[in-house]
């Protein structure tokens, strides 16, 4: 291939969440040309990534980078974070679970530099989103959900949530918002609403799917280029005329710029990668969402019918004065014990579970390479439960005792034999502790890693425009230029950047 026949307007890496929305508002003028590299294949015609309720049996598979976390001494240290190898990313493989960010939360990355972020001025891109945001559909209302539902409501006196992106809500019980198609249960990922409609008949939208981007190409400190490995294992290098695109997500954004000699300098010379551009922000600030356990055992098989097996959930506000939820819980139809039988919990014949989830943890990790190699996979240190006044912990602590209460309530107290992990002797906060943070799992939520901020803020990667900080050509837009982590999923947060990152470039090329 000549450099003339391999070269673009924009060369978008990775074909995820924010990617696809970007590929597809860019090419909507058809005198853009936009190729999207994506390390995996298509997900056109794989019914076991379009179908919703399949979501599960994409972890840890082949359609799964599956990276592992370091050791966490104040945490579970055999968490897997799996990022999806597959068009549409994460939002191919994930639950689809679909929160508009609160605005509190964008209001926070404002007030933490990132100016223009706010919630006022957000709000226009959840209404420009393609995707089919719906609730949960009656047909897919376990009965055990609708329970679970009731006695949230019964227990905490908080109200029922009908639809959670309609109004901004502090607390409330109730089935969540999907990015679904409910009457096949099919999904309405970023690829599916953005890319699947337009791929075949754009001429100047190029798809190259199984195609691995490895390294930057710079002149001086210009971003031109990415250095690829093709399926057939040929090195390609792919030419931007305008601005290349970084879409790759919050773990695989920072190694890209990382490999490219973009980082802090200490940590690129211990490992002889030539210092191209001192960036001491980059794989900094790693975020997530944690959760822990609680598990029972119901008295006989549960109702089949469910969109994807944690269709409701809550939303509690412990703290009257916070802006927004402190803690939430998935509800799962489905005994979810992985890590409970790691530690020696059996897991029931017929079960459910919640999760709390800390929706705004302190706890700060950090991402770094361990080795030169781009085929090494980078160190994922989360640093779990580590914030100085311990609030993450506690916080899990009260997850389960507010579990409890619902779990004694009726209706919902009814279906429920015995609680099975961590058993109904655990007690004290101590041991509570110990048990919640042992078994701690994720929700799969990295971000932060390139964050945005103010340009005289040394440890911004970048701008409010997004751009790279000291760096002309590239920009970057995904979970990890979040300055702190949304109390919901961050999915729909993600294809918010998208589309505003389209209207940015969009506006500077014009």
């Amino acid at each position: 291939m000549s450099q003339q026949e391999n070269t673009y307007d924009y060369v978008v890496i990775g074909g995820g969440t924010a990617g696809s929305v970007i590929a597809s508002r860019l090419t909507e003028n058809p005198d853009v040309s936009v190729a999207v590299i994506e390390g995996g294949p298509s997900d056109v015609g794989r019914e076991d990534v379009l179908t919703l309720r399949r979501w599960m049996g994409l972890l840890g598979g082949e359609l799964d980078y599956d990276y592992p976390t370091t050791e966490q001494p104040r945490g579970n240290s055999h968490i897997r974070h799996s990022r999806a190898r597959v068009l549409g990313g994460c939002s191919s493989h994930n639950t689809l679970i679909a929160f508009k960010p609160l605005p509190s939360d964008w209001d926070e990355w404002e007030t933490a530099g990132a100016k223009g972020w706010g919630a006022a001025s957000m709000e226009t891109y959840y209404a420009r989103l393609l995707n089919n945001i719906v609730p949960v559909d009656e047909n897919d209302r376990n009965a055990i959900a609708r329970d679970f539902v009731a006695a949230a409501r019964t227990a905490l006196d908080v109200p029922l949530v009908e639809g959670f992106n309609r109004e901004p809500f502090t607390e409330g019980a109730g089935f969540f918002d999907l990015a679904y198609h409910p009457e096949d249960n099919k999904r309405s990922s970023a690829s599916v609403a953005y890319l699947h409609p337009v791929m075949d008949e754009r001429p100047n939208l190029t798809l190259l799917l199984e195609t691995w981007a490895y390294r930057l190409e710079l002149d001086g400190k210009r971003v031109t280029g990415v250095h690829v490995r093709t399926k057939d294992d040929e090195e390609v290098l792919v030419h931007a005329r305008r601005e290349v695109l970084l879409c790759a997500g919050a773990v695989d954004s920072p190694r890209l710029l990382l490999h490219s000699g973009i980082g802090p300098a200490g940590d690129l010379e211990e490992l002889d990668i030539p210092v191209v551009h001192d960036l001491p922000g980059v794989g900094e600030n790693l975020l997530d969402h944690p959760e822990s356990v609680i598990v029972w055992e119901t008295h006989g098989p549960i109702p089949e019918n469910s969109a994807m097996d944690s269709d409701a959930g809550l939303f509690v506000r412990r703290d009257p004065g916070a802006p927004g939820p402190d803690l939430m819980f998935h509800f799962y139809q489905i005994p979810f014990t992985d890590n409970p039988e790691r530690i020696g919990y059996e897991r029931p014949a017929h079960g459910v579970s919640m999760t709390p989830n800390i929706p705004k943890p302190r706890s700060r990790g950090r991402l770094y390479l361990t080795s030169a190699d781009p085929s090494v996979k980078p160190a994922l240190d989360f640093r779990y439960f580590t914030d100085e006044d311990d609030y993450d912990g506690r916080t899990l602590v009260d997850g389960i005792r507010i579990a409890r209460e619902i779990a004694a309530a009726e209706p919902l107290a009814g279906w429920l034999k015995r609680e099975v992990c961590p058993g109904p002797e655990a007690t004290g906060d101590e041991e509570l502790s110990a048990y919640a943070r042992q078994v701690a799992h994720t929700v799969y939520h990295p971000a932060g890693t390139c964050r945005m901020g103010e340009s005289s803020d040394e440890q911004a990667v970048v701008d409010p425009e997004l751009r790279v900080r000291g760096l002309d050509g590239i920009r970057i837009a995904d979970a990890s230029v979040f300055p702190s982590m949304p109390a919901v999923n961050p999915m729909v947060g993600v294809l918010m950047v998208g589309e505003k990152a389209a209207e940015l470039i969009g506006g500077d090329a014009r």
